[in-house]
């Protein structure tokens, strides 16, 4: 129980930090400091309310990664949800409704959850479940869009709904996106990254990071560059490499120290970007952070994931409710059987290790 506690307060005091360095970020926008002054009230609630399930023995994670869709308008290039599968273009009947998704986020809101990431495929396809997600005031919802399917309606929800923050994924400059992206994504981006900075709307990038674009990605010249245009929130995620093709993509540990030397000096100098990486300092904390230690992953079918890297399930939320998916048996099993800690390759240790993972979820090949 030493370990979930300690784990209980770093995660509290992480999502204070985030909530912080963000209000601080939005200190210029009126409107966004007003909800974040009051979503940090809210927040620290849910601290609260997590740190009491924990001392009657349920570990709740302050995040969730809820996949709202397996629908997606591109093709990148190494992209793992359609390698994997997770990306299958299913038919909307198949795949969870407006009405389930708003039942699993109040669920979350009673446990103490602060933080929902939106992410598919491409979650903006599914307007009926961001407006869903928009008319809660206690969570923060980062979409994690590929940018391409912004209009006035979505502007005109992002502007009233400060709970939804758009997060676009770039690769880093022209040349590097439109390579993985495709050919003028880069552009279409950049022109509604303006018009959210026009509009007065915080948003924020994802950026995948390779050993192609780790050098860019960190520097200062690209962050001022985002900074400039009304970014206020950069994730860098890992590249996982799917196929032994792709495995010379995957940053390693040289990578990773340039990555955390860049962006120690880019905190200190950046302040009005708020920069978070992942997997990060997982090490740190004794392991990788899902399968419910820090957050876990619901996929667009209602399965309970430990992360979209990791795609087995025991249970589906269809079934169950939100509490026992976290206290799933697998997610147990991998905490117990110590699968979420030690050195490995890419941005995903349970990936890495996936056939120990299909033992354990009684996946037959």
């Amino acid at each position: 129980m030493k370990e979930q506690i300690d784990l209980q307060e770093h995660i509290t005091r992480g999502v204070e930090k985030i909530v912080s360095d963000t209000l601080k970020a939005a200190l210029k926008n009126p409107k966004e400091s007003a909800f974040l002054a009051s979503f940090a009230l809210a927040s620290r609630k849910a601290s609260k309310t997590r740190m009491k399930l924990e001392r009657e023995g349920l570990h709740v994670p302050g995040f969730l990664i809820a996949s709202i869709t397996s629908s997606c308008n591109l093709h990148c290039a190494g992209c793992y949800s359609r390698c994997s599968g997770a990306t299958d273009d299913a038919p909307p009947e198949k795949q969870l409704t407006a009405e389930e998704w708003l039942s699993i986020f109040r669920q979350a809101e009673k446990l103490g959850v602060s933080f929902i990431l939106l992410a598919g495929g491409e979650p903006m396809l599914r307007r009926d479940i961001i407006e869903a997600a928009g008319g809660m005031r206690d969570i923060i919802f980062p979409i994690f869009t590929n940018g391409t399917f912004f209009d006035e309606r979505y502007f005109e929800l992002f502007d009233k709904r400060r709970g939804l923050i758009p997060v676009l994924s770039i690769e880093g400059g022209r040349e590097k996106t439109n390579a993985r992206r495709g050919s003028g994504i880069y552009e279409v981006v950049s022109s509604n990254m303006d018009k959210l900075r026009d509009k007065g709307i915080i948003y924020g990038v994802s950026v995948t990071v390779t050993t192609e674009n780790v050098g860019e990605v960190t520097s200062k010249e690209f962050l001022d560059r985002l900074a400039e245009n009304g970014c206020r929130l950069v994730i860098y995620v890992e590249f996982v490499p799917v196929t032994d093709e792709a495995r010379h993509l995957a940053p390693g540990d040289g990578e990773r120290r340039q990555m955390e030397e860049a962006l120690s000096l880019r905190r200190a100098d950046c302040g009005d970007l708020v920069l978070l990486s992942f997997p990060g300092d997982e090490l740190a904390m004794g392991g990788c952070m899902a399968a419910g230690r820090e957050f876990f992953h619901i996929n667009s079918h209602g399965g309970a994931e430990p992360c979209p890297f990791s795609p087995y399930s025991d249970v589906n939320v269809k079934d169950s409710s939100l509490r026992e998916a976290i206290a799933s048996p697998l997610f147990r099993a991998l905490r117990e059987e110590g699968l979420l800690s030690g050195e490995h390759e890419g941005g995903c240790v349970l990936y890495e290790r996936r056939d120990k993972v299909e033992a354990l979820a009684g996946v037959k090949r």
